[in-house]
C-alpha cells in the first residue's frame, strides 16, 4: 500500500468516518434517554444500546468502502467458517447480512427487480435475489459494497448458496471456495468430521495466495477464542428471555444479532454483547418488560420478516403477546460449546457442520420442545418462509408434534424474508388474532 493510499485509509476508516458515526451515536443516545415522544404504550422503549449496535455495523461497511486500499476482501455465506480468513487478514463481507439490511430499509424489492430483469427467477431465495441486483445495479443503502478478491459458500444452511456464488465467481472471475458439508440425520459420523476438516484445511493455502501472506495459527487461535466468547455471550443475552416479563423480545434479537453473525471474532462485538447484558440486567432489576404487559410467551421458527417487524411487534404486544425466543437467533449460540480456540480447525468442523440447517427436521422438533420448556412457552409462530425452503420444510409436521407433545398450540404463518410481494397484511393479521384469541390474549 503506498503513502496516498494509507493516508485515504486511515483519514475516512480512522479518523472522519468513526468521528461522524460517533457523533450519530451521541444523538441517538441523547433521544432514547429522555424518549418522551415514544408512542408505543404496549412496548417498552428501544434498547438503550441501539445506537451503539447502529455504530459497530456502520463501522464494518465504512471500513468496507475503503477496504481495498489496505485489505483483501471475502464474501461469505453466513454458516461458512470465516475466523482463518480474518486471520489471513481478509475484510469479510456476509452478503445475506447486506441483504437482511436491505429488507429492513424496504429496498430489497427494488434490488430483487433488477435480478428478475436480468433473468433471475422471482422463486430464487430473496436474498441471494437482493444480493445479486444490488451487485448487478451497483446500488445498495449502504452506499457501497467492496469488491471480493475471494468467495467462500458452505452447504450447510442450503443449496442455494452453492449456485449464488458460483454466479458471483463467473461474474467476478475469481476464487471460490466450497466447504461441502455432509446433511446430519442422526448424529456426525467421525468420518464426515474428517471430510469437513480437511476441506478447511486445504482452503487455507488458498485463501493464502490471494491474502499474500501466510496464516498465523496464533492470530487464529486469538479471532477463535474472540468467537467463542462472543457466542456464549449471545447465549446469555438469549436467556435473559427467561426471565418474566422478558427484557428483550425476539424482534431485539433480530436487530442486536448482527455482530454476532458479521462481527465474529472482533473485540469490539465481545464488549458489545457484555454492555448489552448489562442493560438486560438493568431491566431485569426494574421489572422492564419488552412487552409492558406480558401475558402469553411465544416462540418464532424461521427468519424474520425484517420489512414488518414493527407492526409485527405492535400487533403482538397490544395483545400482551411477548415474542421470547427464537430457533432462527439460537442458531447462532447453541454451538458455541463446541469451539475450541486450541484446535481451530478440529473444532470448526463440528461447529459448522452442525447448524440447525444441516440437522433433520426431527431435530430442529427437539430444539423446539426444549426451548418451549426452557422459556415456559404458551404458543408458537411458525414462519413458512417462502424462500427458505430448507428451514420451512416438516413445519405441518411439526406444528401437529408441538401441540401432541407439548400441548402447545403452533401457526403456520405464510410469507418470505426479505420480499414483501411475498406477504399479504390482511392474512397474516387476520391469522395472527385469531391465534392469540384462541390462547385468550
Amino acid at each position: 500500500m503506498n503513502l496516498a493510499s494509507a493516508f485515504r485509509y486511515h483519514w475516512n476508516v480512522h479518523l472522519i468516518g468513526p468521528t461522524v458515526l460517533r457523533a450519530v451515536r451521541w444523538r441517538e443516545e441523547l433521544f432514547s434517554a429522555a424518549p418522551k415522544g415514544w408512542l408505543m404504550e404496549h412496548l417498552a422503549p428501544p434498547l438503550r444500546i441501539n445506537p451503539r449496535m447502529h455504530e459497530l455495523v456502520s463501522r464494518h461497511y465504512l471500513r468496507g468502502r475503503y477496504a481495498h486500499l489496505r485489505d483483501k476482501v471475502a464474501w461469505v455465506t453466513s454458516g461458512a467458517p470465516s475466523e482463518f480468513l480474518r486471520a489471513l487478514g481478509f475484510y469479510v463481507l456476509y452478503p445475506e447480512n447486506h441483504a437482511a439490511l436491505c429488507g429492513t430499509a424496504r429496498r430489497a424489492v427494488e434490488l430483487c427487480g433488477y435480478a428478475e430483469d436480468n433473468g433471475y427467477s422471482r422463486d430464487l431465495c430473496s436474498y441471494a435475489r437482493t444480493d445479486l441486483g444490488a451487485f448487478l445495479a451497483g446500488v445498495t443503502p449502504v452506499g457501497r459494497l467492496p469488491k471480493p478478491d475471494l468467495l467462500m459458500a458452505c452447504t450447510n444452511i442450503c443449496q442455494t448458496v452453492l449456485c449464488w456464488y458460483r454466479v458471483l465467481a463467473h461474474y467476478l472471475n475469481i476464487p471460490l471456495i466450497v466447504i461441502d458439508t455432509p446433511f446430519i440425520y442422526e448424529h456426525a459420523e467421525e468420518h464426515a468430521l474428517r471430510y469437513v476438516q480437511r476441506q478447511l484445511e486445504a482452503a487455507v493455502p488458498v485463501a493464502e495466495r490471494v491474502a499474500g501472506r501466510a496464516l498465523d495459527e496464533r492470530r487464529l487461535r486469538r479471532i477463535t477464542h474472540l468467537s467463542k466468547e462472543a457466542c456464549e455471550l449471545w447465549m446469555q443475552v438469549l436467556e435473559r428471555a427467561r426471565h418474566r416479563p422478558a427484557p428483550l423480545s425476539v424482534f431485539d434479537q433480530f436487530l442486536q444479532m448482527a455482530p454476532v453473525v458479521e462481527l465474529r471474532g472482533e473485540t469490539a462485538t465481545v464488549d458489545f454483547y457484555a454492555a448489552l447484558l448489562r442493560e438486560l440486567d438493568e431491566r431485569i432489576a426494574h421489572g422492564v418488560g419488552a412487552v409492558r404487559h406480558e401475558k402469553a410467551r411465544l416462540l418464532w421458527d424461521n427468519l424474520p420478516v425484517w420489512y414488518r417487524m414493527r407492526s409485527l411487534a405492535e400487533l403482538l404486544g397490544k395483545r400482551g403477546a411477548a415474542l421470547v425466543a427464537s430457533t432462527y437467533t439460537n442458531a447462532w449460540a447453541e454451538l458455541a460449546e463446541w469451539i475450541d480456540p486450541e484446535n481451530p480447525f478440529e473444532s470448526a468442523a463440528r461447529v459448522y457442520l452442525h447448524p440447525i440447517l444441516n440437522r433433520g427436521t426431527g431435530d430442529k422438533l427437539k430444539t423446539m420442545q426444549a426451548m418451549i420448556e426452557k422459556y415456559e412457552l404458551d404458543g408458537v409462530i411458525l414462519h413458512s418462509d417462502r424462500s427458505c425452503k430448507p428451514y420451512s420444510i416438516g413445519q405441518i409436521d411439526q406444528r401437529e408434534q408441538l401441540f401432541h407433545a407439548c400441548h402447545v398450540p403452533a401457526l403456520l404463518l405464510d410469507a418470505d424474508h426479505n420480499d414483501e410481494r411475498s406477504f399479504s397484511e390482511e392474512q397474516v393479521s387476520t391469522r395472527l388474532e385469531a391465534f392469540l384469541e384462541m390462547l385468550g390474549v
